[in-house]
């Protein structure tokens, strides 16, 4: 799979651009603050429909607008989409295919493969469980559509389950409704459990073999799937913390309060690691994602590198580059001096000045 264009309007600090990839290595480059990372982000909203960064439809449109959009075209297994994605302030955003609206924007996902890699990916291994947890949902709802409909019941149960005992504390009379709500909620947070175990062990095979090589052999990495509750226990464990969710107003235990640990030789590197350690804890993990994208789509993803190799030592940027010959990447940097040495064919270079899109080759 690969992008064959991507066109913004009115987008962060853009009025318009297009740009027009290579079907291999892509490099923007230009001073900080100038919008080569916004060109990415359009990149993965049109993909994920969401923001790499999290970042509400309303952030992504330029200052003094009501609007923004983004078109992008693919080509898969040699047939070309058109993805157009409309972002409004105070609206939902709308999404087309292919000239044709869709209503939910899961109809897209899946449609393209992106694995975003910024520094910012540090923060994988050593910020709290929420930023491991969004890393697990982003990647498996691009490779799983089944996942991505239970993760949603899931959250919209949960909403409600939350929603019900605030209600409670004024009118108690509703208490024996939550247990309806306890069954779908215990229903759609099994799959979420089981489906997280299954990613996660396919995941940390791939990982370790790939941090083995960065490191010559001397570390040893393995992700441990720590779910809050068991799948087949998760219903009992709800009826036993009511007491306690209705007294804090908030369901206590679930798949959203999920984690992932990381350990190396035996440590915990989220809390005992080295900055070392888990920058090559990050990187191997986003390297095992292009691995498993492959495995389980038959295709190759897209990846998308933010100001990342000046990040990393030379071993580690000469293993990047090798393991991405054959896979289209964009690349943003401050300069095209750290690739003179580099094995990396710069197939098409972009220089982005305050906004706008100058083509260098």
């Amino acid at each position: 799979m690969e992008i064959n264009s991507v066109e913004v309007g009115s987008f962060r600090n853009y009025n318009s651009a297009k740009l027009e990839f290579h079907s291999h290595t892509n490099i923007l480059y230009g001073d900080n603050a100038q919008g080569k990372t916004n060109i990415l982000e359009a990149v993965f909203v049109c993909g994920t429909t969401k923001s790499h960064k999290g970042c509400k439809d309303k952030e992504l449109i330029k200052l003094g607008y009501d609007e923004a959009h983004i078109r992008m075209f693919i080509e898969k297994k040699q047939i070309q989409h058109k993805i157009d994605i409309h972002l409004r302030q105070n609206k939902a955003k709308g999404i087309a295919i292919d000239g044709i609206p869709i209503k939910r924007s899961s109809e897209l996902l899946g449609l393209v493969n992106i694995i975003f890699f910024s520094p910012e990916d540090l923060k994988i291994v050593k910020n709290g469980p929420s930023e491991r947890r969004r890393f697990i949902n982003l990647e498996l709802s691009q490779l799983d559509k089944v996942y991505l409909y239970e993760l949603g019941e899931y959250n919209k149960a949960l909403m409600q389950r939350n929603k019900l005992l605030k209600q409670i504390s004024f009118k108690p009379s509703l208490c024996s409704t939550l247990d309806i709500w306890d069954e779908k909620l215990a229903e759609f947070g099994s799959k979420v459990i089981i489906a997280r175990e299954k990613f996660i062990e396919k995941l940390s095979i791939i990982t370790k073999k790939i941090n083995e090589k960065l490191t010559g052999g001397r570390e040893h990495i393995e992700l441990l799937y720590e779910p809050d509750v068991e799948a087949g226990t998760f219903i009992s464990v709800l009826r036993k913390a009511r007491e306690k969710d209705l007294h804090f107003l908030s369901t206590s235990a679930g798949p959203h309060k999920d984690d992932l640990c990381f350990i190396n030789n035996g440590v915990d590197i989220r809390k005992y690691g080295s900055q070392g350690q888990q920058r090559t804890c990050a990187l191997s993990l986003k390297l095992a994602e292009i691995e498993l994208v492959k495995e389980l789509t038959n295709d190759t993803p897209v990846l998308l590198l933010d100001d990342v190799l000046s990040e990393l030592d030379r071993n580690r940027q000469n293993y990047l580059l090798d393991s991405i010959n054959n896979i289209q990447t964009i690349i943003t940097c401050t300069g095209l001096e750290e690739f003179i040495d580099s094995r990396l064919s710069l197939d098409k270079v972009f220089r982005i000045i305050d906004g706008t899109v100058i083509l260098e080759k």
